[in-house]
Formats: C-alpha cells, structure tokens, sequence
C-alpha cells in the first residue's frame, strides 16, 4: 500500500550501501550502518528548503503575534469573522501556516519507511505486519530495491556483535534467523550497542529542542500553549527515546542519532543565515534614514510651495515700479505741492509682506 514510499527508500539505502560495501566490504556491519546514517542524511538535504521555510515562517508568526492577539481580542465573541481577518491577514504578509509543519509532515513517511523496509530483512516472525517465513525462505526473498543476495548480506553484518536490524526485545525465534549467516545474537550482544545509542539520542534530542526554545521570542514563551509544547520537547521527548528505546532496532536508532546530528548542525547554519540576513536589512534602513537626514550645519530645504510662495509676483513688481516713479515726480514738482497741498502717501506694506523692488535697490 505504501511501496511509493517503501521503493525510494531502499533504492536510497541501496546506493549508499553499494558505496560504503566497495570499500569496507558487503557484509561489514560499518558499511550497513554507514548506509542507513547517509540516508538520513541524503533525506534531510532533500528536505533543506522546507526546514528553511519553516524557520522563516516561525519567525513571521512570532512578528504577527501582536495583531494576531488584537484580532482575538476584538473579535473575540465572532469565531467566524475572526477566521476571516486571520486570512486576511495572513495574505496581506505572505504566510502560510502549513509551511511551519511541513518538514515534520515530510519525516514522518520517511521514518515509516525506513522502520518498514530494516525490518522487511527479516520476515521470519509472527507478529503484527510479519509474514511468519522459515530463514531458509527469508533469506531467499528479495527486499523491495534489494535482491536476495543483499538480504543475506544484511544478515550476515554484525555492528560489535549485534546485527543492526535487532531490538532488545526481539523474539529469540527471529534472532535463530540470523544464525544461518553468522552467530546468533544475545540480548546482551543488542543491548551493549542499543543502550549507548538511546542515551545519545535523548541526548541530542533534549539539546536540540533547548536550542530552539532559547530562539523564542519572550512573548512566545510566556504563551501557556508555548510553555507546554516547550516542557515536552526539553523533557517528555528525550524521556521517550530512552523508555522506548528497547522495542527499536539499532538501525532505528541510528537513524535518531544521524537525524539529531544532522537537525543540530542545520539549525546553527540556517540561523545564522537568517539573524545575519536580518541584521543586513536593519543596517540597510539605518543607512537610508542617514542619508535622507540632513547634514550637520546644512540649512533644510523648503518645499516649492513655500518658495513660490515668497518669490514677488510679476504685477506686484509692477506695482511698485510705479510707486517709486510717482514719488520722484512728486518730489520735483514742489508747486503742486504748495497749491493743493501735500497728496496722501500710501500706507507702508508690513516688512514681511513688502515686495523688493529693482529701483529702491538702486536708490
């Protein structure tokens, strides 16, 4: 039912087992471990962007959380017009809420998987999705990208004793299945290479989710639904590595380990790229607002409005022109004066209203 996804994970597997068997060997437990760590690792590079997107989207919902909460609260008593406004909203900035999930949605085929197609290696059991094979007709089937020759590679490999596809707790009647190509297996041969692998895995598990945790906002941590979702990834999550670290493979184990690895080192590599893409747009703006600002000593510039404003008008130039000429005729004619008495004088403009004219100049 799933084999779209069962397929490309073998023929992944597959490929990096090829490369690590040429040369460590086929049925070195290295190479098959190897295989399964590289990929995880080819996986999570495929999934590079998603994660990226959902970094990016995590930070754009801690920066709509203010108007987010405005719209709650006043829209608090009409659910469906506030699912309006969240879309809206939404929309108007870009974001997608799906794309905050999206890696996680992505893993969790990939770890089906990966969990169906290690434990596809041996079919000899009776239990829930096993086909009850003897290990003669096992090992004479073929394993999805696998033919029956890597099946029998697979059981032959050994990691420190223990064969990769073994848990704590299987059965001794698959563990005979591992006999026919190799010793078989003691719980103690699983356990001493199982319980290093579950410590480090609850491990790097809780120093991951305390990485993210310390890049919250203090307004998203102080959110109850955050301060819960924190509690169980910091102590819930690593807790249940190690209570069902017993019932997995090793090779399920591995993958942990090789996805914590991985997940550590791209967080500090996508964060950084994104504080010090921030930091450029913020040293951007303060240097257009330098720029726009006025110089030290400069005298600001005024708009045209103010400008035209106080620049005289052509007919008010006029006007004086001919006031001033009126003046040196009154002033030569002392006779007119004298007979009809002095002519009333205009009254003065205010100082800041007065148009300047050529002539008072020359004067």
């Amino acid at each position: 039912m799933l084999d779209f996804i069962y397929y490309p994970v073998s023929w992944i597997l597959w490929v990096w087992h090829k490369v690590f068997g040429s040369v460590l060997g086929a049925d070195n437990g290295f190479a098959w471990a190897l295989s399964v760590m590289f990929l995880v690792f080819t996986l999570r590079a495929i999934l590079y962007k998603p994660f990226v997107k959902q970094v990016r989207t995590t930070r754009q919902m801690q920066e709509l959380q203010p108007q987010i909460k405005a719209l709650q609260k006043k829209y608090s008593k009409d659910r469906q017009r506030m699912a309006l406004e969240m879309q809206k909203l939404q929309k108007e900035h870009g974001f997608n809420p799906i794309m905050g999930c999206l890696p996680v949605l992505l893993q969790a085929p990939v770890f089906i998987g990966l969990f169906h197609v290690l434990r596809s290696f041996n079919r000899t059991g009776s239990g829930m999705g096993q086909l009850g094979l003897t290990p003669e007709q096992n090992a004479a089937i073929g394993n999805y990208a696998f033919s029956p020759e890597d099946v029998q590679s697979f059981l032959s490999a050994r990691l420190f004793g223990a064969p990769i596809s073994a848990a704590i707790t299987t059965p001794q009647a698959q563990l005979e299945a591992f006999g026919l190509y190799g010793t078989v297996p003691t719980v103690l041969n699983i356990a001493v290479v199982a319980i290093p692998l579950m410590v480090i895995a609850s491990v790097a598990t809780h120093f991951n989710s305390r990485a993210s945790v310390a890049r919250q906002s203090a307004a998203a941590a102080a959110n109850p639904q955050s301060a819960i979702m924190n509690k169980l990834a910091l102590w819930v999550f690593p807790l249940g590595v190690l209570v069902g670290g017993p019932f997995l493979m090793i090779a399920i184990l591995l993958y942990w380990v090789s996805n914590n690895i991985w997940t550590y080192a791209q967080q500090h590599l996508v964060f950084r790229r994104i504080d010090a893409e921030e930091e450029s747009k913020k040293q951007a703006v303060i240097e257009r607002r330098a720029d726009n600002a006025p110089k030290p000593g400069a005298r600001p510039k005024l708009d045209k409005k103010k400008t035209s404003a106080q620049q005289p008008s052509p007919a008010v130039d006029a006007e004086s022109e001919d006031a001033g000429s009126t003046d040196d005729t009154d002033s030569g004619q002392s006779t007119d004066e004298g007979a009809a008495g002095p002519r009333p004088k205009p009254k003065p403009r205010p100082a800041a209203n007065r148009p300047k004219s050529n002539k008072r100049k020359r004067r």
